[in-house]
């Protein structure tokens, strides 16, 4: 995996039902390195902390292959790199063999593969409709989230170096999938529960589905 672009965020304003809304999803590409911090990117708008930033959505990628279908789709958006809010566009990110628990070296950082996006009414606005997110989901590439362990700078050009496999072989396609899952696949449920690289918040309310079972 290759790092295409580097993307972050001045603070803007957008109207939903009727209310202003201050949000980071409007990201442009930068021309020097960014630096990836623990909780977030540095210089980078994160308005929302409740769903933004923190520990397991430090920073987001999302793959530079993905662009074609979406530009086919919304042919008449104003496209650049960062168009789905993403800090890093990575070209050769498959989330199907993505697996989450994932430890790379890239730049002088040290990052971890946590979950995927889930889109939200935010993402809709920035694409002109809600059905953008339906399609999102659908279509179950939804790029994902790193933890930082090490703090460090980011550039265009960097790739991301393999140091430790998890254990535990969860995808990012296969976790995107299991949460919009109406009847959800017990063994990859179970697989959820035991993978630390998530959230212990989704862990828990996938243990709850079990525990109806």
């Amino acid at each position: 995996m290759k790092i295409i672009a580097t993307n972050i965020a001045k603070p803007t304003t957008i109207i939903w039902n009727d209310k202003k809304i201050t949000t980071g999803i409007y990201k442009k590409p930068t021309s020097t390195p960014i630096y990836l911090g623990k909780t977030d990117v540095k210089d980078d708008e994160v308005t929302d902390r409740k769903h933004h930033g923190g520990t397991f959505k430090a920073c987001y990628l999302f793959s530079a292959e993905e662009y074609n279908y979406w530009k086919e789709l919304y042919p008449n958006l104003d496209w650049n790199w960062g168009m789905f809010g993403e800090n890093l566009t990575v070209e050769g990110l498959n989330e199907k063999t993505l697996v989450i628990g994932n430890i790379y070296k890239v730049g002088n950082a040290l990052v971890q593969v946590t979950q995927p996006r889930e889109p939200c009414f935010k993402f809709g606005v920035k694409f002109g409709t809600q059905d953008v997110l339906m399609q999102f989901i659908n279509r179950g590439l939804p790029g994902t989230y790193i933890r930082v362990l090490q703090e460090g700078t980011v550039k265009v050009g960097d790739t991301f170096k393999l140091i430790e496999t998890s254990k535990n072989n969860l995808t990012t396609a296969q976790f995107f999938n299991l949460l919009y899952q109406k009847n959800k696949d017990k063994k990859l449920v179970e697989l959820a529960i035991k993978n630390t690289a998530l959230p212990e918040s989704k862990r828990n309310k996938l243990s709850k589905f079990i525990q109806k079972k």
